[in-house]
């Protein structure tokens, strides 16, 4: 078979080129130098890089992933015939069925994400080709104004997909009629929550597709002027939407008279530099305008006084990559999924103690449990699912006793947590909730902007009281306090990272405040990982005497002689708790009390 026939697509976002994509694909076009090679951006099975199909012409096509140098003989060898199937790598193929590594993709709806992972995102003919601009051609070929596109986008009751979920067509509507012969579309890709990776994927994998959403909501608002503010820790996304610009610039879509009509409209790049608060839309405003990134009390809101006090709309990458799709389908296609009250589809970023960890884009109004358990293939280190972070940071942990909660704006925020961005940590049982609690209020407080004097103490008198508990040194009373310190900071800060930063310690202290007076009244910590509470001890009648926990152990303190199991010792005197030892050997082997 000629190798002229083949078309090899390569998976080269972030993901894909850190698990080793280029050389991959060194390697690919040394074997196969005359096939068609494709680059594609992440599909979001990132649990599975690095990730190729191959189609051979015929017909035939094979995903395949988790590929390394090592194991990519293995494949080349069965696509020339000398081997057979190493069905361990296959993800799907249509020679196959009975391989079901591609469920993860098949119980998804993908609307944002629809050409993510599909095609080039260098390649505009290519974004064109699936159906690229049509959107932002239709509305001003047809003669839309922008009370039409407005009104488009009211039916399909799209809500902003950057956390608080205010209805996107209302928030067009204050711009639109708010004064003024200058206004400004900002794009926020300041994605800072940890484990979150949506805005990334979309930056990196379909460029056009969030730059003819910025178009279709210039359009609306009567914006003439625009702002993508991307996290400059994101190389990828910046060359590629810069790349998209220019090439948008070239065939006619920004600039002046765009298409023929009286609409103009261009954007800049301003690089944000990784301050979190900055995804606060006051925050991010003052950062492009060049001042420190500080939120603004509000009123007056951005869309009636915004960017250099201009009427301005911040919209989230994820909402804008909606909007194409939304005008060339019509508001009611889009309504139609989902629930009454959160319509369309949500992308997620699982992260954490997950299987098949990635991006996954769902119907609004599934359950938690779906996506972890039938679409994240439930827990990767084979304990028992405890909770899941929702939200960010400033978002909240919701149990797994929950899981059966609608994904939903109302139903998530009545758990305590916050739909946020779409990021999804997920823990087991070998989590400790109270030093989880501890990590987000480190995180928090060192990106207070220091603005708000709630804010600015209240995060560090809560990291403070967490870490005594931790430690083994707090009161019942504290406990009280550390509640008390969280609902004030809750309801007297200025901005919505200072209104949601206790939510980690609240929906802790609700759901798992047995954890909390363990840790104080009994002085151990549940899930024997915080250091000041445990010791580890070898349990002989359980032991191989193998002696992987010697051979771990930093500083030494493990003795005993191969294969005589009632000789094995932890010297507690010598012992740091490191926890080294439980995590490389038989877990029922080693107790951590």
């Amino acid at each position: 078979m000629s190798n002229a026939q083949w078309v090899i697509t390569v998976g080269e976002g972030t993901c894909g080129i850190a698990a080793g994509a280029p050389e991959v694909t060194e390697l690919l076009r040394k074997r196969f130098p005359e096939a068609e090679f494709k680059s594609v951006g992440c599909v979001g099975m990132c649990h599975r890089e690095v990730m190729v199909e191959i189609a051979d012409g015929e017909g035939k096509t094979y995903m395949w992933g988790n590929l390394n140098k090592k194991n990519l003989p293995k494949v080349i060898r069965f696509h020339r015939g000398e081997a057979a199937l190493p069905k361990e790598l296959l993800i799907r193929s249509s020679e196959h069925p009975e391989v079901e590594g591609g469920e993860y993709l098949t119980r998804q709806t993908r609307i944002a994400l629809r050409n993510v992972g599909q095609l080039n995102p260098t390649s505009m003919a290519q974004y064109k080709a699936r159906g690229g601009y049509a959107a932002i051609e239709k509305i001003i070929k047809n003669g839309m104004t922008p009370e039409d596109v407005i009104e488009e986008v009211k039916i399909s009751k799209i809500r902003g997909r950057g956390g608080a979920g205010f209805p996107t067509a209302t928030k067009w509507g204050f711009a639109r009629g708010a004064p003024g012969d200058l206004k400004y579309l900002v794009c926020n890709g300041d994605e800072g929550d940890p484990g979150a990776f949506m805005d990334r994927s979309l930056l990196e994998g379909d460029p056009h597709s969030v730059l003819e959403g910025m178009l279709v909501a210039a359009y609306a608002i009567g914006a003439s002027k625009g702002y993508a503010y991307i996290r400059a820790e994101y190389p990828l996304a910046l060359k590629y939407f810069g790349m998209a610009l220019e090439d948008a610039r070239q065939a006619g879509y920004l600039g002046h008279n765009i298409l023929g009509s009286h609409f103009d409209f261009d954007v800049k790049i301003k690089e944000g530099a990784g301050a979190f608060v900055c995804g606060e839309e006051t925050a991010l405003l003052a950062s492009i305008e060049g001042d420190r990134g500080m939120p603004r009390l509000r009123p007056p809101f951005p869309a009636i006084k915004g960017l250099f006090g201009k009427p301005t709309i911040i919209n989230n990458v994820e909402t804008l990559a909606n909007l194409p799709w939304i005008i060339n389908n019509g508001g009611a296609s889009y309504a139609a999924i989902g629930t009454e009250k959160s319509t369309g589809t949500k992308v997620f970023a699982l992260a954490g103690a997950i299987a098949r960890g990635g991006l996954v884009e769902v119907p609004m109004g599934v359950t938690i449990r779906h996506v972890l358990e039938k679409i994240g293939g439930g827990s990767a280190t084979k304990r028992p699912l405890k909770a899941v972070q929702m939200g960010g940071p400033s978002g909240g942990c919701i149990p797994e006793h929950m899981f059966d909660t609608l994904i939903e704006y109302e139903s998530i925020n009545a758990t305590g947590a916050i739909m946020g961005s779409g990021g999804m940590i997920v823990v087991d049982s070998k989590t400790c909730m109270v030093d989880l609690a501890k990590y987000f209020l480190q995180f928090t407080q060192n990106e207070s902007c220091g603005k708000c004097t709630f804010c600015r103490i209240g995060t560090l008198r809560m990291k403070e009281i967490l870490t005594r508990i931790c430690d083994g040194e707090a009161t019942l009373e504290e406990v009280d306090t550390l509640e008390e310190v969280a609902r004030t900071v809750r309801t007297a800060t200025l901005c919505g990272l200072g209104q949601t930063v206790a939510n980690p310690v609240l929906t802790t202290l609700k759901y798992f405040r047995h954890e909390y007076i363990a840790h104080v009244q009994e002085k151990r910590c549940p899930s024997g990982v915080c250091k000041a509470l445990i010791h580890h001890t070898i349990q002989n009648d359980k032991c191989s005497g193998c002696s992987i926990c010697q051979r771990y152990c930093p500083v030494k303190a493990i003795t005993g002689t191969v294969k005589q199991p009632d000789t094995w010792v932890i010297d507690q005197q010598v012992c740091i708790n490191c926890g080294m030892c439980a995590e490389v050997c038989n877990p029922d082997a080693i107790l951590a009390a």
